[in-house]
């Protein structure tokens, strides 16, 4: 699945998640490094201390896989993803980044707009939500982004 502009994507969700070269605890207390990458068992950081360094080419490495995961979950969940304009795209797989496809996919209002390309309502729906009141300064940026389609 293509994406129109993965460079700004990267961008954005660089603005949203921040980039660490080090494994530290995220805001739940589990084990993270470069763009907002959950350590699991798979990555040859699992077990490793907090602050133990990660090399650039190791955050580019995962952070390569994991787009290429999230894309691919935002493609299942919107199968006419490619067909959206470039903003909608950036949008939707930062929220699939933000939150995965399985708590995206309970924002069944905001997904009948999606399809409808009703950008406006999606974005009223998408304030609609705990979401926004978790995330608000990543989640109005996005919804704004929408209403501006």
């Amino acid at each position: 699945m293509n994406i129109k502009n993965p460079s700004q994507l990267k961008y954005e969700i660089i603005r949203d998640e921040g980039v660490v070269y080090a494994i530290y605890k995220d805001h739940l207390g589990y084990p993270t490094f470069g763009i907002g990458h959950l350590v699991k068992e798979s990555d040859q950081e699992f077990g490793q201390e907090v602050d133990t360094p990660v090399s650039e080419e190791r955050v580019d490495e995962v952070w390569n896989h994991d787009f290429a995961e999230h894309v691919e979950e935002c493609g299942k969940l919107y199968p006419d993803l490619e067909s959206y304009p470039d903003e909608v795209q950036r949008v939707l797989v930062n929220m699939t980044f933000n939150m995965g496809m399985t708590r995206l996919s309970k924002f069944k209002n905001f997904k009948a707009a999606i399809e409808s390309n009703d950008w406006k309502q999606a974005a009223k729906e998408g304030r609609d939500s705990r979401w926004y009141n978790q995330v608000t300064n990543r989640a109005e940026r996005l919804m704004t982004m929408l209403e501006e389609v």
